[in-house]
């Protein structure tokens, strides 16, 4: 029923008919004054709708495939904002939002074990060894580890290929990607606790977050 709402909320944006909600107002006049791509919003819908069952991912490329349809969806109506019509920026925008997809799955594992709950990629799980249980218990076993350093690895080459289009992406894009500072910084920080994905300090705010930030944007870059 959630998500028939907001297909319902699309269609009438789109048919310059919003209902009275604070969030499809604004999405309303963000479609008329950017011409929002209706299709980025709706496959974020129906991805989300898949996503309800609450079930692990069988693997890497099923994880990467939501990552795409959501995270990166987010980005392609961000760029849309920024008038921004570019293949390079397109490029980046799709590898951005799948390591921002991983690596937002693998923040979330120590609430998700506290709720006896695992998505992580199943294969990658079971290449290692690593039951749900592990998880679940909070191990910080070897095989826990290298399931994490796995994944992590992913969103790592993904935001290198992001990085690969840089030379030939606007500027005037570069906002839109300012989330690889905060994927940067959660990546550094896993590395440097051997991928224990439970140490505490992972759970804890990046106070240097926003000179990062700035200092990102004085080097115009991602």
């Amino acid at each position: 029923m959630r998500m028939q709402f907001w297909r319902d909320t699309v269609q009438e944006v789109y048919g310059d008919k919003p209902p009275h909600h604070p969030v499809a107002l604004e999405l309303s006049e963000a479609v008329q004054k950017h011409r929002l791509n209706k299709r980025w919003i709706t496959r974020i819908i129906d991805a989300r709708e898949k996503n309800l069952d609450d079930r692990a991912y069988r693997n890497l490329q099923e994880l990467e495939t939501y990552a795409e349809n959501t995270q990166s969806s987010l980005l392609y109506l961000t760029l849309e904002c920024l008038d921004v019509k570019d293949v390079h920026a397109d490029h980046a925008a799709s590898h951005i939002g799948k390591a921002q997809g991983i690596v937002t799955c693998l923040r979330a594992v120590p609430y998700h074990s506290s709720k006896r709950q695992v998505f992580l990629p199943v294969d990658i799980c079971m290449l290692h060894g690593a039951s749900q249980e592990d998880f679940i218990r909070g191990s910080q076993e070897r095989i826990v580890k290298d399931v994490v350093f796995d994944i992590a690895s992913q969103a790592h080459v993904h935001l290198e290929h992001a990085r690969s289009f840089m030379k030939k992406v606007q500027e005037k894009a570069f906002p839109a990607f300012n989330t690889t500072v905060v994927l940067d910084s959660y990546l550094k920080r896993l590395r440097e606790v051997d991928f224990n994905i439970f140490h505490p300090s992972l759970q804890r705010g990046n106070a240097l977050l926003p000179w990062s930030l700035y200092f990102q944007s004085w080097r115009k870059s991602y």
